[in-house]
């Protein structure tokens, strides 16, 4: 177990990158997500541990309504906000900096992770992801039985799908299925299951917590997200939490994460001293209350980035 004096340093420069981002979504509301993250205490939050805190404000996103309504018109799109935000994350990493990238739905993780994955390829090394989320995101446009993107980024990273948004990264893959860690599954499609059997990707769902405990996943997590690799991206899901506890998401599904599961996840991750880049995604709004989801994933994302208890 990691003790006090054995902690990374809190210090450190996180550079926040709203994206609001909708496009990939059915539901609307998220793009607004980035907007209640802003509102919350989370800059507080991390300059309280010594953070410095740069807002580089929001990625350009296209107007719903001033796309056509051809087949790929919104991937198209959503390809070209992937492809700034993956220029954007890259820079950040390069300079030693940590982005936040803020959500809007999921599908922006096609872009940060693979922005990552080119900083750390420039250095000869791959990318370790991490991905906290009740969804397994690892539909092409092919398998997808809904057509939603954000249900598509994963198999983007692991290079399939739309050739243009599976290309963002100077690695190819961005990801390597090797280096991809799922955990708190609990709602997938059937060809996202033989998806991941194919590919031998580790996924840990809820019943592995259940079973083993969030501690003993997450070391498991940590282990093979690090190993072989220059660091780890987070991409968290806000729906990976519990409706009960996080009601404005995107897609929520019942089961999840407790509030200290979370938490604890996130100090796991944050004792490494591994973590280079984070999402936050999908938080929704017009579905939350007082804005009390996106001010949990202010703790959270501080509790990834120092924040502990004693």
């Amino acid at each position: 177990m990691t003790s006090a004096l054995s902690r990374p340093p809190h210090s450190g420069t996180v550079q926040l990158i709203g994206v609001p981002l909708d496009l990939g979504a059915s539901r609307r509301g998220v793009d607004m997500g980035p907007s209640a993250m802003r509102v919350s205490s989370l800059v507080r939050q991390l300059e309280r541990l010594g953070i410095v805190v740069q807002d580089t404000g929001n990625v350009t996103v296209p107007d719903r309504s001033a796309l056509d309504d051809s087949p790929t018109a919104f991937l198209d799109a959503i390809t070209g906000v992937c492809a700034n935000l993956a220029q954007r994350t890259a820079a950040a990493v390069r300079s030693g900096v940590r982005p936040l990238v803020l959500g809007g739905d999921h599908s922006l993780a096609a872009g940060s992770v693979a922005g990552t994955a080119t900083a750390l390829h420039e250095r000869g090394q791959r990318t370790g992801l991490i991905w906290l989320d009740a969804h397994a995101d690892i539909n092409t446009p092919v398998t997808s039985l809904s057509g939603n993107v954000h249900g598509m980024p994963v198999a983007h990273l692991l290079g399939y799908g739309h050739a243009p948004l599976a290309g963002l990264s100077a690695a190819s893959p961005a990801v390597l299925p090797e280096h991809l860690v799922y955990v708190g599954l609990r709602d997938l499609d059937d060809a996202e299951k033989a998806f991941i059997r194919e590919l031998k990707i580790t996924a840990f769902t809820m019943r592995d917590i259940d079973e083993r405990g969030l501690r003993a996943v997450m070391n498991d997590a940590v282990r093979i997200a690090t190993t072989g690799t220059g660091g780890v991206h987070l991409s968290c899901d806000a729906d990976w939490i519990d409706p009960q506890e996080a009601p404005g998401v995107g897609t929520p599904v019942r089961g999840g994460a407790t509030l200290r599961e979370a938490h604890l996840a996130m100090e796991i991750i944050h004792d490494t001293g591994a973590l280079v880049a984070m999402d936050l995604v999908e938080i929704n709004p017009i579905l939350d209350s007082r804005n009390a989801t996106a001010e949990l994933a202010a703790e959270l994302i501080a509790s990834a980035f120092g924040r502990h208890i004693l």
